[in-house]
């Protein structure tokens, strides 16, 4: 209260996107081998992601005639806390014998957050072109690639290295919560569109696990796999949701707020989603 005039969260935001992240991401995807064979599970997660993508963008039209709130209609809900959250609930459901599997579908979603999650949000305040190109200004991308194709070559950093990234991984998590603090006291539930809000939280809740299931059981694939599968996809909406919409002005107290409600939900809704499991 004291400070809120003089903390720049956009200050906040771009050390956290264009510096701090790309040591997140270079620390989570060196840490630990990836199995490129183990990517037949991420790339169903990636055709239902799109489906939804395809499905919010139509649908979203008729609803939603401010561009940035169109923006965050089609793509918060698909931008899910895979990571942090995903990760461990999937140990104490499947074991760990899951990891490899969420591991390899955060990387999944890592791309679909910096291709598809940028396009929209930077769709919201600029116009297609940009928005592409915006894409291919985001160094986490990149450093995503490099470090899939320096751990493909069978390269694992030494201590210092790896202390090093771990340093700037952690205070990139801890700034992401800080900012999320910040747009969340100054959030005022009198200006968050009650028809936004209700309509992400539907498709992340409702349409999106519904469509997961209905993809999962017509297809050929190990129980476990499609519970790892159809877990990751209920998981809350990620605070990158914030970072962005921070990072191209699109609303983002509004993409708090939802935040905030989606990990709320959250907490009842998990029960209810694993004994949807038996049905896979």
């Amino acid at each position: 209260m004291s400070f809120k005039e003089q903390v720049d969260d956009k200050t906040i935001t771009l050390i956290n996107v264009y510096f701090l992240q790309v040591f997140l991401t270079f620390w989570g995807l060196l840490i630990k081998p990836i199995d490129i064979s183990l990517l037949f599970a991420p790339s169903i997660y990636l055709f239902i992601v799109i489906i939804i993508v395809i499905a919010s963008a139509l649908l979203a039209k008729f609803l939603f005639e401010d561009k940035k709130e169109y923006s965050i209609a089609t793509v918060a809900a698909i931008i899910g806390n895979t990571g942090n959250l995903g990760i461990p609930i999937n140990i104490a459901i499947f074991g760990e014998d899951s990891i490899p599997y969420t591991t390899v579908i955060n990387l999944v979603n890592v791309f679909v957050v910096y291709t598809i999650g940028v396009f929209y949000y930077s769709r919201g305040s600029f116009d297609t072109k940009t928005s592409l190109k915006n894409i291919l200004k985001i160094p986490v991308l990149w450093a995503a690639i490099i470090a899939i194709a320096l751990g493909y070559h069978g390269y694992a950093p030494d201590g210092a290295i790896l202390n090093m990234l771990m340093m700037g991984a952690y205070a990139s998590m801890t700034m992401q919560l800080f900012l999320f603090g910040i747009y969340l006291y100054g959030t005022k539930i009198k200006e968050i569109s009650k028809t936004l809000v209700l309509w992400v939280l539907t498709f992340k809740f409702l349409i999106l696990p519904a469509i997961a299931f209905i993809v999962l059981i017509n297809i050929e694939l190990e129980k476990m796999l499609k519970g790892i599968i159809f877990i990751e996809l209920m998981m809350p909406l990620a605070v990158a949701n914030v970072n962005l919409a921070s990072l191209y002005d699109c609303k983002p107290k509004l993409v708090t707020a939802l935040v905030f409600v989606s990990s709320f939900l959250f907490l009842g809704i998990i029960f209810i989603a694993v004994d949807i499991l038996n049905y896979l």
